[in-house]
């Protein structure tokens, strides 16, 4: 189960990335759109509505739930870079797939939002400043800092996360 869950395996924050690595992440963050629309790429109204595990999201909602997730990441890195470390905003992500946005609309929208954010959002890392990547925004409830390197790591994890129950999903099923 854990296999059909975390196909990648689950998100390490790193405690530090060199100029090198963080070039990498955000090249990935410029592919990671392209990558997606090829996991998605002549699938079938019934594939799309197909849970990638028991319990998980469609091929659609997760989609979607990429470009939502996205659209708030951008969000809370802009935040880090304007204010002093600001408290974030969280969001149910649960609620959020189940929406009927979220369920039934095609997945070319949230595909064609990802490709420009992703580029937008690659710029905005590739401006920064040493100094600007350490700049932090901070999670309720619990406190925990995450840094703008931290966030690029964590949004490259997340994109490469669900192309993965795709990928896994179309190989399982006899998809390809």
């Amino acid at each position: 189960m854990d296999q059909l869950k975390y196909p990648i395996g689950t998100f390490s924050k790193p405690l530090e990335a060199d100029k090198m690595e963080r070039e990498k992440w955000i090249g990935d963050l410029k592919q990671a759109p392209a990558s997606l629309r090829s996991a998605v790429a002549g699938l079938n109204e019934d594939q799309l509505d197909t849970a990638y595990r028991i319990g998980g999201w469609t091929v659609r909602q997760v989609v979607h739930h990429l470009a939502d997730s996205h659209m708030n990441g951008y969000i809370r890195s802009k935040l880090a870079l304007t204010e002093e470390a600001p408290l974030i905003r969280t969001f149910d992500e649960q609620n959020w797939a189940g929406l009927a946005d979220a369920r039934t609309l095609d997945p070319d929208l949230s595909l064609a939002l990802l490709n420009t954010l992703h580029l937008r959002w690659a710029a905005l890392f590739e401006s920064l400043t040493e100094a600007d990547f350490e700049k932090v925004y901070v999670y309720p409830g619990t406190g925990e800092e995450m840094k703008l390197y931290q966030a690029l790591a964590l949004y490259v994890w997340h994109s490469h996360h669900h192309i993965a129950h795709i990928t896994a999903l179309r190989k399982r099923m006899g998809w390809n």
